[in-house]
């Protein structure tokens, strides 16, 4: 493979094609080729923005369409047809069935823009400066993002102080005895705690870069009452674990919250195109006009794929698809901690959000490098990066999901015998 053009003159910083070192040219469902003509099962689909696969039909066959008309490609925040469209699929496919009521705005494309935005509006909204977040966040790399996320390596980028937040330990941290939920509640209403009360709470129900980490139901609902009890606005992050990749649309379903604010990204496209939104509590909805701005806010292409993904969940067959494919993996994620013991300590996530926390980094490292050889995608997570993060399409067939969790068992046997 002909990679030298990448490493004469893209940046240092890169990072997967380092991991994956082959050049790629086509994609479709779970399987993307190389140049050489080589398939790979996708785990990755870009760190969880292809949630539908590459290529999925029933979402580029409207944008083959669309871009074959002449059609407005960006838009700022002027009304097009194509908004219009993704709006009233958004509500009537999203939002309505679940009993939602939520403003929708448009801020830059991608999540840590999303974000940004949040953050400010809660910000905004409460007259508060401070925010509470968790160990082992993170939430994009932006400063505002970057100040609220939980790796010290994350922090420290940018090169400048983050203030006014306050870290708080996630469910489970540093270990299932200890109720952080409890200790949010006392110290919110301790004057003399020290510390003051943020404009908001802002959390992942599953924690995908910092491990996997899951938050219980029983967790999320208590994490909302403190917030309603104490004035603070609830920002849920769904930009990795949300747009159905948990098995729901919203990975907070399962919970039944109504957090204040949520913020959507990566897979919302449902094509890989840049595109976020944040949806804001209607009384919330203080902004004044172009007070929050962004160029490309109005980026058709993404409204008319991410409306025809909408359309997607109102098909019950999908849905009914959706769900059997994340008890099949759970099934086989379950059977290789049985069999691997060793190597796997525990299963971490939920529905087709996966992972498995092994033992050392050089489990992880030896594992995904075989899997690569063999044909499979893979990455890891975790402060140590000893989490195998298992993340195929939501649309995988029985065929691609056995093959890729076949390499992967190959992969962990190879560890297991090293």
């Amino acid at each position: 493979m002909n990679t030298g053009v990448f490493t004469a003159h893209e940046s240092n910083v890169r990072r997967y094609g380092r991991s994956f070192p082959t050049v790629f040219t086509r994609a479709l469902g779970a399987t993307i080729w190389d140049e050489g003509g080589k398939p790979f099962i996708d785990f990755l689909v870009g760190s969880g923005a292809l949630n539908y696969g590459h290529n999925n039909p029933n979402i580029i066959a409207p944008a083959i369409e669309y871009l074959a008309g002449e059609n407005i490609l960006l838009s700022l925040d002027m009304y097009t047809v194509a908004k219009r469209d993704f709006i009233e699929a958004f509500v009537r496919s999203i939002l309505r069935p679940r009993g939602l009521s939520y403003k929708i705005q448009f801020p830059g494309p991608t999540g840590t823009n999303a974000n940004e935005a949040a953050l400010a509006l809660a910000r905004k909204y409460t007259g508060r400066s401070s925010v509470m977040a968790f160990t082992n966040a993170f939430h994009g790399m932006s400063l505002g993002s970057l100040a609220v996320s939980g790796s010290a390596s994350t922090r420290e980028l940018g090169g400048v102080a983050r203030h006014d937040v306050v870290r708080v330990p996630y469910y489970g941290y540093p270990s299932q005895a200890f109720d952080s939920a409890s200790y949010i509640d006392w110290v919110l209403g301790d004057p003399g705690s020290g510390i003051e009360k943020p404009a908001a709470i802002i959390l992942e129900t599953i924690q995908a870069e910092g491990g996997m980490n899951a938050a219980s139901a029983a967790w999320l609902t208590e994490i909302q009452r403190i917030c309603r009890k104490h004035g603070v606005v609830l920002i849920v992050d769904d930009i990795q674990a949300g747009a159905g990749r948990t098995g729901d649309f919203f990975s907070f379903e399962f919970a039944k919250i109504e957090p204040d604010i949520v913020c959507l990204s990566k897979s919302l496209s449902g094509s890989g195109s840049p595109f976020s939104i944040v949806l804001i509590r209607p009384d919330m909805d203080i902004w004044n006009p172009g007070e929050h701005s962004g160029t490309f806010r109005g980026n058709n292409f993404a409204f008319v794929t991410a409306g025809a993904m909408c359309k997607m969940w109102s098909d019950r067959q999908f849905t009914a698809g959706v769900e059997r494919t994340a008890i099949k993996l759970q099934g086989h994620l379950d059977r290789l901690v049985a069999k691997f013991p060793k190597c796997i300590a525990q299963k971490r996530g939920r529905g087709l959000m996966a992972g498995l926390k092994c033992r050392s980094q050089a489990d992880v490292g030896r594992v995904h490098d075989v899997a690569f050889e063999n044909g499979l995608l893979i990455e890891s997570s975790g402060p140590s990066r000893d989490v195998i993060k298992v993340l195929p399409p939501i649309t995988i067939t029985d065929v691609e999901l056995d093959h890729g969790i076949a390499i992967l068992d190959h992969a962990l046997q190879e560890q297991a015998n090293a």
